[in-house]
């Protein structure tokens, strides 16, 4: 009798042991992951926070908690690499700890982002704040491309000053907080000394990191082509890719005569240099987006440049950009791709950006929505769409942060 009740007892312990073999099971999804050059429907385990199993059939029954992705698109959790997010409440500090950035919790996990990169907020005098401040109090992953100025992104007369943009400085404080900074960020400065992009190179070769760089405004326009052939190394970043600012201030990767690409850019890209989206509220014209996708030339990483502004004008999200490029006829794995693995290793965070078996489960269900759709830029230009991308799940470390539809079984685990 006591062995009867034993084996009955054993048997019980190994249906329950094997019923919660995963904590979430994404069932029936078309799985994109670029980094193993998957494109086709796969079941993906989880468990303990990561990714336990990717295979073409996984019994739900093995799972506590079970998504029906049928019909959608699974994709490891987006990467932003251009986003505001030192959000504070000081007056005159613009995206330092000011009213324009925005906390990323609040705009992230919704549009399946589960990684942000502010860039440029924090320099390395208000580092720390930044780190307390975003970096602790944040679900999302939040990771930092350092301003050269030592203040970050005040505007105005303080980005500006090539005397508080310390290469030693930032490269000290970026070595010190590995973990949380990327690189470095050049932006805003208005004249024609080369100093900020220097220094900012300077930097990222101390710590080994890459440099971003927002180029100015300048006028006379400096020079694009001494900007990635004679000052960035192979691995940094020209955001603003596809940019028409009025006023002949920046130069533009697309000659607006011939409508064809600069033929040094294309030896940028052979070099080595990446080239971003870095959206925003005034970097963004199909004028140049255009002939550059028909031409060949895609974005190396797409990117949002998230704050106030940008987030309420044409930009909207990063699943906006993202469809405007698929509207354009980018395959829709190259626009993932652009999105995950590809960021991730420009940050070089190889960790991340990927649904390998044993790597952190982040990861984004969406739905490509049917419609009528209009996507337009900071000029009113209008691309018209059927599709457009929408999150219906995110998950971030193994857990589900955002479930638009309540598509998990059951919606809370237990």
């Amino acid at each position: 009798m006591k062995k009867s009740i034993l084996s009955v007892f054993l048997a019980v312990v190994a249906v329950l042991a094997q019923a919660q073999e995963y904590s979430v099971l994404i069932k029936g999804g078309h799985l994109i992951d670029p980094k193993n050059n998957i494109s086709r429907v796969m079941d993906i385990g989880l468990l303990d926070g990561k990714v336990k199993k990717v295979a073409p059939n996984i019994d739900p029954k093995q799972a506590r908690q079970v998504v029906d992705a049928k019909g959608m698109y699974v994709t490891p959790g987006l990467i932003d690499i251009h986003g505001h997010i030192f959000a504070g409440t000081q007056a005159n500090h613009y995206l330092s700890d000011g009213f324009v950035a925005v906390p990323p919790d609040g705009f992230t996990f919704r549009v399946g982002v589960t990684t942000i990169v502010d860039c440029g907020g924090a320099g390395w005098s208000n580092f720390d704040t930044f780190k307390r401040n975003i970096i602790f109090n944040s679900q999302t992953r939040v990771l930092s491309f350092m301003n050269i100025v030592g203040q970050g992104m005040r505007g105005g007369n303080w980005e500006q000053d090539t005397s508080d943009m310390d290469p030693m400085m930032a490269a000290a404080i970026a070595v010190k907080n590995r973990n949380d900074v990327v690189g470095f960020k050049v932006a805003h400065f208005q004249g024609r000394d080369w100093k900020p992009v220097d220094n900012a190179v300077k930097a990222g070769m101390i710590a080994k990191m890459p440099v971003i760089v927002d180029f100015g405004g300048a006028k006379p326009a400096l020079s694009l082509e001494e900007l990635f052939l004679k000052h960035l190394r192979p691995g940094d970043i020209f955001t603003h890719t596809y940019t028409l600012l009025p006023g002949d201030i920046r130069e533009t990767i697309v000659d607006e005569a011939s409508g064809k690409v600069k033929p040094f850019v294309w030896e940028a890209r052979k070099r080595g240099i990446i080239f971003d989206v870095g959206y925003g509220g005034a970097s963004f014209n199909y004028t140049q987006a255009i002939p550059a996708v028909k031409e060949g030339f895609l974005p190396t990483t797409i990117s949002t440049d998230l704050h106030i502004g940008s987030m309420n004008g044409s930009m909207k999200d990063m699943l906006s950009i993202m469809s405007k490029f698929y509207a354009m006829g980018m395959k829709l794995e190259d626009v993932i791709k652009a999105s995950t693995w590809e960021p991730a290793v420009v940050i070089q965070r190889e960790t991340l950006g990927h649904v390998s078996e044993g790597a952190i489960a982040d990861l984004a269900v969406f739905s490509m929505r049917k419609g009528n759709f209009g996507f337009y830029d900071k000029t009113g230009y209008k691309v018209s769409a059927k599709e457009k991308l929408e999150c219906e799940m995110t998950i971030k470390g193994g857990k589900i942060v955002y479930d638009l539809n309540g598509i998990a079984t059951p919606v809370y685990s237990k």
